[in-house]
């Protein structure tokens, strides 16, 4: 049977979470009682945990997980993982680590669908093959659900000229297209999600609400935003710069979100705080602010780290530990029982 896809999400939110341990792992962390996940894994409390880890090296990404859950001292509940195009997925190692009984965790795959394609061409049909290869894989053998992100940050991609293919309507109507063939594949089990990019510059756009595709394909806001740790540098600030990011005279993105779509739980898909290759600032005062926040908004629903040594421009370091300080601020915040919740 087919998950009901619109739903009043629930606003309670665990307050005043005491610090547990900073040694604490989640196998041994008892879970905040009653915190469980519903058919749309939104949790009835406390917020899911997740995280990306050894994006833009070779490292195998389940092994650089299992680094960082250890070194973090939580398994992440999310694990995010990265695909385009014809790529087979998910793969047996991502499949082991959604399978794992003593660390369970949710796979989010971000699936570049248009590869080699366009937008457009997309949702006129063109890779319904691609399509219902994925269908059929997840149909066969993986019935666990899961979260589905179609071309995480989209403004990016847009190219706003009338026929190009990027256009952000083209945009609307892949994901559209691609969400309604899977349901029609029989595909019941993904949850989806739409990832928006978190910069000034896009939302500054007459275009940027125009990839949104529906409310009826959408089960999940999405956002994936940064800050530096380095005073006066670009996007300088704490955890709550990266979530009320606004064009000029115009809304924060929590605050747009949570109007405009009210009944969909927020998940900061990716986050991070940076400084720059090779010259490391302590990273605390970010992680600390990270608590408060979620106090005061209860729409966040999960958040997931995107933890890497270097970003895709080679000179970001948005890693965890790259300050002894900074490791201890976070293996703090990964230690609060608000991240205790129980895959239902």
């Amino acid at each position: 049977m087919r998950l009901k896809k619109s739903m009043t999400v629930l606003a309670a939110m665990a307050m005043g979470a005491t610090t547990a341990l900073a040694g604490t792992t989640a196998a041994t962390a008892a879970p905040a009682a009653g915190c469980k996940t519903n058919d749309l894994l939104v949790p009835s409390c406390g917020v899911l945990w997740g995280a990306a880890a050894g994006g833009f090296t070779d490292a195998p990404r389940d092994q650089a997980l299992k680094d960082f859950e250890k070194l973090s001292g939580r398994t992440a509940t999310i694990y995010h993982t990265y695909h385009k195009g014809d790529e087979v997925f998910p793969t047996a190692a991502e499949k082991a680590m959604a399978r794992d009984t003593n660390q369970p965790r949710v796979l989010l795959l971000n699936w570049k669908i248009a590869y080699k394609s366009s937008w457009a061409k997309v949702a006129k049909g063109e890779q319904d093959k691609r399509i219902d290869a994925f269908a059929a894989r997840i149909k066969k053998d993986f019935p666990e659900k899961f979260f589905l992100v179609l071309n995480h940050e989209p403004e990016n991609d847009v190219i706003a000229r009338k026929g190009s293919g990027w256009e952000a309507k083209d945009f609307a109507a892949m994901y559209r297209h691609t969400i309604q063939r899977l349901e029609a594949q029989g595909v019941t089990n993904a949850i989806n999600v739409m990832a928006y990019m978190g910069n000034e510059k896009w939302m500054a756009q007459k275009w940027w609400a125009d990839p949104y595709p529906g409310d009826d394909v959408v089960d999940w806001m999405g956002l994936d935003s940064y800050v530096s740790a380095e005073r006066g540098a670009y996007h300088y600030g704490q955890f709550a710069d990266l979530l009320d990011r606004k064009a000029k005279n115009g809304p924060t993105f929590y605050d747009w979100a949570t109007k405009k779509h009210a009944a969909k739980p927020l998940m900061i898909a990716e986050w991070g705080v940076y400084h720059r290759v090779g010259k490391p600032v302590d990273k605390s005062a970010g992680f600390n602010s990270v608590l408060p926040e979620l106090a005061k908004r209860p729409a966040i629903k999960a958040i997931v780290y995107f933890d890497t040594k270097h970003d895709d421009q080679g000179d970001r370091d948005i890693s965890i530990d790259s300050k002894k300080t900074s490791l201890t601020a976070f293996r703090t915040l990964a230690a609060n029982k608000l991240f205790n919740v129980t895959i239902g």
